[in-house]
């Protein structure tokens, strides 16, 4: 992690006033300038505010997915997914990747303005931009910073070709920016809906909008003219892969009008595994020794395992009636899962 790439916002750039007796600086945030609000929806949180010196990331080398740059205006995330894969992410920030991670998050407050410089740049050569790869840039927090705006107006302006992942239906909000920079560029949109157990929900995963909202926000894009994907993820192991729960979850994502599902079971990398396991033991504790010998010491489920849960999946697309679109016929690119996390020495988010 480049430390040395941050630095704190000009007063003149700040609406709202600091915070009275604001949480201690964490070591890797040495100038930013902290903020908290009195309002229920960000009750507990903390925001840490910071000029970044660079937003569009490359992917690494090694990695296999089909993007090769990413861009991420927050770090930390409010949906508090208690399986989330960035979580081991915030120990870069000298935080911790469970309650820190939920509560404690990372402004790029600076990010239209760097996308827009960095699009113009005579380096850049246009290539796709994947959001949402690391945490969601329609979490809660972008209901008061409106970053999402400025960044999708100057991919707009560029038509640059970009891809969105979201559990977040604030997408809504930037429909008719959405909308323009699809009639000059590649636009890709894609919900994550792992299931609609709502009971599930509210337990795992408590800061997201429902499943069915985010159903509703799918329908809602599909209506505006895109092509929306679901990430049919995660699917958790002894919870959400019966035969029950991905016969509705798939139902319910077929009568959304997405054009695709994918299928993701749960991974538990590092951070994640850990706080995954308190959420298991705590919840549905008779679970936690599946969980041990499914898992052993690694973050990914049995082959065989995975194989058998995506042929489920897909026999239930069948049935109602959700095949994957020819990627010839569409405009958006298909999401894809993300990539693993950087090394610290990889990140330059900051």
């Amino acid at each position: 992690m480049r430390w040395d790439t941050l630095s704190a916002p000009p007063d003149g750039e700040v609406s709202d006033g600091p915070a009275p007796a604001a949480p201690p600086l964490p070591l890797a945030l040495p100038n930013a300038v902290v903020r908290t609000f009195d309002t229920p929806a960000f009750a507990g949180m903390t925001f840490y505010e910071v000029r970044a010196k660079s937003i569009i990331n490359k992917v690494p080398g090694t990695s296999r997915m089909s993007f090769q740059w990413t861009l991420n205006p927050y770090r930390g995330c409010s949906h508090a997914c208690s399986y989330c894969f960035a979580r081991g992410t915030h120990t870069y920030l000298d935080l911790d990747p469970g309650h820190d991670f939920d509560t404690k998050v990372v402004v790029k407050v600076n990010a239209g303005e760097l996308v827009r410089r960095e699009l113009a740049a005579p380096r850049w050569q246009g290539g796709h931009i994947a959001m949402g790869t690391n945490v969601d840039p329609y979490q809660r927090a972008e209901g008061r910073y409106r970053l999402m705006p400025q960044i999708l107006s100057a991919l707009r302006d560029f038509a640059n070709p970009f891809s969105i992942l979201t559990k977040g239906t604030l997408i809504l909000r930037d429909l008719p920016l959405l909308r323009q920079a699809a009639e000059v560029t590649q636009v890709g949109v894609a919900m994550s809906v792992g299931f609609v157990d709502e009971r599930m929900w509210r337990s795992v995963e408590s800061g997201t909008p429902s499943p069915r909202r985010r159903l509703d926000a799918v329908r809602a894009l599909t209506d505006a003219g895109f092509r929306v994907s679901v990430l049919m993820a995660p699917i958790l192991p002894g919870l959400t892969d019966t035969d029950e729960s991905i016969d509705a979850t798939v139902a319910a994502i077929a009568a959304s009008g997405a054009t695709s599902v994918t299928p993701i079971p749960l991974h538990l990398r590092p951070g994640a595994r850990e706080w995954f396991a308190a959420w298991l033991t705590r919840e549905v504790p008779g679970l936690a020794a599946h969980y041990r010998r499914l898992y052993g010491r690694g973050s990914y489920l049995p082959k065989e395992y995975q194989r058998e849960v995506t042929a489920r999946v897909r026999m239930a697309a069948r049935r109602h009636g959700l095949d994957r679109a020819d990627p010839g016929e569409a405009r958006q690119t298909e999401a894809v899962p993300p990539p693993p996390p950087p090394a610290p020495e990889q990140l330059t988010l900051l």
